[in-house]
This record gives C-alpha cells, sequence and structure tokens, in this order.
C-alpha cells in the first residue's frame, strides 16, 4: 500500500540574542524569576541549555545555593555536561565537577554522593530520576531548601499516588523554599494519568514553545516526515525496504514481549547487522576502542554501529563512547530496545526508524524528537514507523492511518490530545450537585459499583494501562479498530474484550472480569469523548457521545483537557464501539501556515473572542509590533500578548475568507 506520509516546512533562518540565547531559550529566561517554572518545549529545541541559563541565574542573582539536574536515564545526562556559555554573551559558564556528574559511568553510591553534594562548595550536580528520588528519601525535602531542582523529562512525573517522582515534586512544593525547573517535550499530561494535581499545576509559570516555531527557525533543517509502513511475515524480511544504510539513522526494535519480536533480541540484531553487511559475518568485527560494531557494506562503505541492546560488559563502553561522538563521521547507526528515545542528543541523525505499535503519544513524540536536532548538512529528518499491516481493506487502514497523523499534528503544537484519567466513582449521598465535580474532577456513572475485590481494584487502580496493550495487539481487536463494520459494538464490548481479559487475568471470576470489562471500556470512551463547553448547545451528552464530522471545530475539542459528564449509564457504553471515536481526518501535507492555523483555532476554544472584538484590539497590535519588532505570541506569558495574538489570527482568517 502507499506510504501515508505528513511534511512539516521550515521558513526562515535562527537568531541569536546578545547572550547567545535562541528564542525558546530567550523566552525561558524571561521566566527566570518564577519559583516554579515548566517549559514545554519540542526535543532539540534547547531546553538543556535553557536550564543552564536559569540555573546559573538563580545561583548568581536569586540567592539559590545549587542545581541538581536530574534525567530520566544516565545516557541523557550527558545533555547537561560542562559548557562554555561566556564567549557568546552570557554572564557565565556551566560547570560540573567531574565527581558530581553522576551519570557517567561508573559505580559508587550515589545517594550518598547526593548528600555530600549538598554539603560541599559545589553549585552543580547532574544524577538520574532515580538517585535524586532515593536521596530525597533519604534526606527529605529540607535538605533541598536552598536549590533548584531541574527535572528533564517531567512527564514521568505522575499526579498518581503510586509515583515516587510525583511524590518528591508535591513534597517540594508543600515545603515551599526550593524552585523546581520542570522540562519536557510533550504536552504536559501524561497519556493516563495527569502529570500534577490542578492546585500543584496552577502554581507553574508555563513556557510554550511549539514545533512549526522550532523548525521555522532552523537553518539546516526545513522538513520533517512522517511514515507508516506495512509488513507481513517478519518486519526483518521487510526492514531493508526502508532502511537506507546512507541515513544517519536510529533503529528502535519491538519490545520482547510484543507480537512483532520475531526472535531473541541479540539475534535480531545480529540478522539487521547481516543486512547491513550483505550476508558476510567477516565484515563485522568490534572496534575495542569504541565499542561500536564497524560494518562493510557491499559497496566498500564502513558503517559504525552503536549497538545499546547488548547487555553484556560492553554496554558501558558503548554509552560512554555514544558522550564523545561529535562529528558527523564518527556515528552511523544506533540499534536499541528502550534506549535512545527520550532526550537522547545525537545531532546528526536524520532518521528514526521504529518497529511496533506505539500506544503512547509521548512516545511517539519523544522518538520523533530524536531526529529533529538542526546540523550542517542535513534538511530533512524522518519519522518511520514499521508495523505489521492488519488484516483489512487497505482504504480502511490509511483511514486509520490517518487518525494517528492527526494525533501527532495536535501534539506537535504543545496541545493536549488525550484526556487524563480519572478516577471514576459511583454516585455518592450528599455528594456536590450535578454537573460539578469535586476533587479529582470525579465522574458520575450510573451501573458502576466500587471494586468487589482488592485484586479487581489492583488491576483496575495499577494494570489498566497494560491491559489496554494486549486489548489493542489483539488481533480481532484490531479489525474491529480498522473496520468497524466487522464487529457490532454489541460485540467488541461484551465478547471480543472479554476474551482479551480471561486470557490475560485467567484466575478471575466472570463477574470480576465484567467489572475490569467495565472499567476499561470508560477508560476508552472517556479518552474519546469531547468535553463541552460552559453554555455550548452541542454539548456531549449521552445521547451523541459520537464524535461528530465538523471539520477543523473539532480541534477545539481535541485539546479540551477534561470530560464532564454527570451522568453515564453502563448500559450505554455497552453499545458503543470504543475505537470508533476518531479524530477528524487533516490535509497529509502539513507546513509552517497549518500548524500555526490549527493552533489558533486551538486557543480560540480557550479564548472567546468574536470578529468585532478582534478589530477593535488591530490598534494595539500595529503598536505592539512596531515597539516589539515582532508579532505578539500566542505562547507569551503575558495575558495581553495572548489576547492580541489571538486577535490578530481573527483577523488574518477573515481577510482569507474575504479573499477566497
Amino acid at each position: 500500500m502507499p506510504n501515508l506520509i505528513t511534511h512539516i516546512c521550515g521558513t526562515r533562518a535562527t537568531t541569536l540574542n546578545a547572550m547567545g540565547m535562541r528564542e525558546m531559550q530567550s523566552r525561558a529566561y524571561d521566566a527566570r524569576n518564577a519559583q516554579y517554572l515548566l517549559i514545554k518545549s519540542p526535543p532539540a529545541s534547547g531546553k538543556s541549555r535553557a536550564l543552564m541559563y536559569i540555573g546559573l541565574d538563580k545561583i548568581t542573582n536569586q540567592g539559590l545555593k545549587k542545581v541538581i539536574v536530574a534525567v530520566p536515564e544516565r545516557s541523557i545526562g550527558n545533555s547537561f555536561k560542562t559548557t562554555i556559555l561566556k564567549p557568546s554573551g552570557f554572564f557565565a559558564d556551566w560547570l560540573v565537577p567531574p565527581k558530581y556528574n553522576l551519570t557517567t559511568a561508573g559505580g559508587g553510591q550515589k545517594t550518598e554522593a547526593v548528600a555530600e553534594f549538598l554539603g560541599s562548595q559545589e553549585s552543580i550536580l547532574v544524577c538520574t530520576h532515580a538517585t535524586l528520588r532515593f536521596a530525597y528519601e533519604k534526606l527529605g525535602a529540607a535538605a533541598f531548601a536552598d536549590c533548584v531542582i531541574a527535572i528533564d523529562e517531567f512527564h514521568h512525573t505522575s499526579a498518581d499516588v503510586g509515583s515516587k517522582l510525583g511524590e518528591l515534586v508535591r513534597g517540594l512544593i508543600a515545603d515551599g523554599r526550593p524552585h523546581v525547573v520542570a522540562m519536557t517535550g510533550s504536552y504536559f499530561r501524561g497519556d493516563t494519568y495527569p502529570v500534577l494535581r490542578p492546585e500543584d499545576e496552577n502554581r507553574f509559570a508555563r513556557v510554550t514553545y511549539t514545533y512549526y516555531e522550532q523548525l521555522a527557525t532552523y537553518e539546516y533543517l526545513k522538513t520533517l516526515g512522517i511514515g507508516y509502513h506495512f509488513y507481513s511475515g517478519s518486519y526483518l524480511d521487510a526492514i531493508g525496504e526502508i532502511f537506507d544504510t546512507t541515513k544517519k539513522t536510529i533503529v528502535h526494535i519491538p519490545s520482547v514481549n510484543s507480537a512483532e519480536t520475531p526472535m531473541e533480541k541479540t539475534l535480531q540484531v545480529d540478522t539487521i547487522l547481516d543486512h547491513i553487511s550483505g550476508g558476510d559475518a567477516s565484515r563485522v568485527n568490534r572496534d575495542e576502542a569504541t565499542g561500536f560494531y564497524h560494518v562493510e557494506c557491499p559497496d566498500g562503505r564502513l558503517l559504525k554501529v552503536a549497538d545499546l541492546v547488548d547487555d553484556s560488559p560492553y554496554r558501558e563502553q558503548v554509552l560512554e563512547s555514544l558522550r564523545r561522538v561529535e562529528a558527523r563521521e564518527d556515528l552511523d547507526l544506533i540499534i536499541a530496545l528502550g534506549m535512545a528515545k527520550e532526550g537522547f542528543d545525537w545531532i546528526w541523525c536524520e532518521h528514526v526508524l521504529t518497529v511496533g505499535y506505539r500506544n503512547s503519544m509521548t512516545e511517539i513524540i519523544q522518538i520523533i524528537g530524536r531526529a529533529t536536532r538542526d546540523a550542517e548538512g542535513k534538511t530533512h529528518a524522518q519519522f518511520t514507523n514499521l508495523v505489521a499491516e492488519p488484516i483489512d481493506d487497505r482504504a480502511v487502514v490509511t483511514d486509520a492511518v490517518n487518525n494517528m497523523l492527526k494525533a501527532i499534528s495536535c501534539s506537535l503544537i504543545m496541545e493536549q490530545v488525550l484526556a487524563p484519567n480519572f478516577n471514576f466513582q459511583t454516585r455518592v449521598p450528599n455528594g456536590p450537585p450535578p454537573g460539578v465535580p469535586g476533587p479529582g474532577v470525579p465522574i458520575q456513572i450510573r451501573g458502576l459499583q466500587e471494586p468487589s475485590t482488592d485484586r479487581v481494584r489492583e488491576i483496575v487502580q495499577d494494570q489498566l494501562d497494560e491491559l489496554k496493550i494486549h486489548v489493542l495487539n489483539d488481533q480481532h481487536i484490531q479489525t474491529a479498530i480498522v473496520h468497524p463494520d466487522a464487529f457490532t459494538p454489541a460485540e467488541i464490548n461484551t465478547v471480543l474484550i472479554p476474551r482479551v481479559i480471561e486470557r490475560t487475568y485467567p484466575d478471575l471470576t466472570a463477574d470480576q472480569t465484567n467489572e475490569i470489562r467495565h472499567a476499561l471500556l470508560l477508560d476508552f470512551n472517556f479518552k474519546s469523548a469531547v468535553a463541552p463547553e460552559p453554555g455550548d448547545p452541542e454539548s456531549v451528552t449521552s445521547d451523541n457521545l459520537e464524535t461528530r464530522r465538523e471539520g477543523e471545530n473539532v480541534l477545539i475539542k481535541l485539546a479540551r483537557k477534561f470530560v464532564n459528564l454527570d451522568e453515564l449509564s453502563i448500559d450505554l457504553i455497552d453499545s458503543i464501539n470504543p475505537f470508533e471515536h476518531a479524530y477528524e481526518i487533516l490535509a497529509k501535507t502539513l507546513d509552517e501556515r497549518v500548524l500555526r492555523t490549527i493552533h489558533s483555532t486551538v486557543v480560540a476554544g480557550r479564548l472567546p473572542m468574536n470578529d468585532e472584538e478582534a478589530a477593535m484590539l488591530w490598534p494595539s497590535i500595529k503598536a505592539f509590533v512596531k515597539s516589539r519588532q515582532r508579532e505578539p505570541n500566542l505562547n507569551a506569558q503575558d495575558p495581553r500578548e495572548q489576547r492580541l495574538a489571538h486577535a490578530l489570527a481573527i483577523i488574518r482568517a477573515a481577510r482569507r475568507a474575504v479573499i477566497a
């Protein structure tokens, strides 16, 4: 079938200010005085250096003593290594003492190292999320009173009571003395649980920078392609069709437990290397100096390959060698399983080839970000998802992939496209009146009971995401997703889904299976339902839950954060196909203008304004442009500037309508 590709184009060159900051970094630095700051910006947009500027200002000018940077995994720590900033115009350099970069190779008691650092005269430490969590559990929030805690890939935090990182952030906020800088390359909320509780989230000042702003400022990289390619049989037989060895590439092989995995993980790596060498094992050798494989292609080219799947002692050597990669010719290919996805910095990467379905939008956006760094000689970046071809009509599959492209498009403008999970509650006597959500935004569900056993409660609260993966990987369910006419909603909800639950949890009784089925359906349906605006005559009710075909207007509904349904019948849920709520189809070609238009449409749902109000603001818009030498920005911290930017978008839309 034809591959589905979307392109996003950049149009203008980047500029640096007098302190050497790019546009996003300057925007973040303007908010440096905030005690709690969230930087929501695409991968490769410069968040790590923005943190350096902010952290150095806080310990130089704001009375803080130390900066602790926490990253999800050690391979990401290199993004925060010692960086010389003075020659570019900044007042200080970012200097990380080698003994306090706890993400480099080597053992040692890292928790004790954090404690030692807090009592030392040094100012900067880099560690992993896990090290920070352990230090917090041992030392308590008070030990970090004079510190800036910078958390990279902040979407790892969760408002769920079981999240240790979330508990740490809440503890720091409750103490009131530390400063927190949170950075994420995807939308603020996670795929399942809210990142922060609303009362904590509201404390954060936000700096937002979108993909269209980022690509528009790049000097070299001009286009981003997103493609879905399908195979039958084993992916290892098909990977050669799309694996261009002349491109700097990261290959993510499928999860060891996924249906796409044809063999043991190291054998998959061997097969890929065999493909590169043309089947001649003598052309594959490991370089003792770097740990990289040197693979000779049949045409004589030599490829340097980093194997991050290997669990042998070579792993540490390969990770250390990756930290030293600085030139284009130092590396050609990375093969990874769970690594090299988020925060991983290899600016020369121009193609990320990922095998298998990815059920997390956060993961997809992070993977795309591995290829979107600007580098000399790189004009195009490509994300390719190689997936098993569903057993259905190809035109229907095309529509299903379009739905994924639409969701990615909204995520690229840093908008939330998935509703957060909720603690579903039954109607409580003397509770809040209908339509008024209580703590945690509960939703009243008619017919839903509290879990009957601890086993059911455990599955619903802690394992629902894993169960959803099992459901989505089921062959019959996949047919229902791409071809909704194949099964009725009742068959999906009362036959297909229960079968998956029974296979996954064979110890459950029929009643317990039904309870979990209800919880699963609620999760699927509410993440696809659209939320009403107050007073919206087309508010979502139990009679019209299905997404209506409304063209661009659906984008407004996609970005709304909460579902606010007072009462929904379990019987009604059984009559709804949980996979039928789909996004409206966008054009396959996206450029900066289209993404900017989408963003304006989404903002319009949050900041209502009519044409007359926009026209009244025209003199203020002209004055703003004259004084600032730029247009007002929708992502500005200043609400007034946001309003002017929204008015400008309305005026331009009206002009286009007149011309048309």
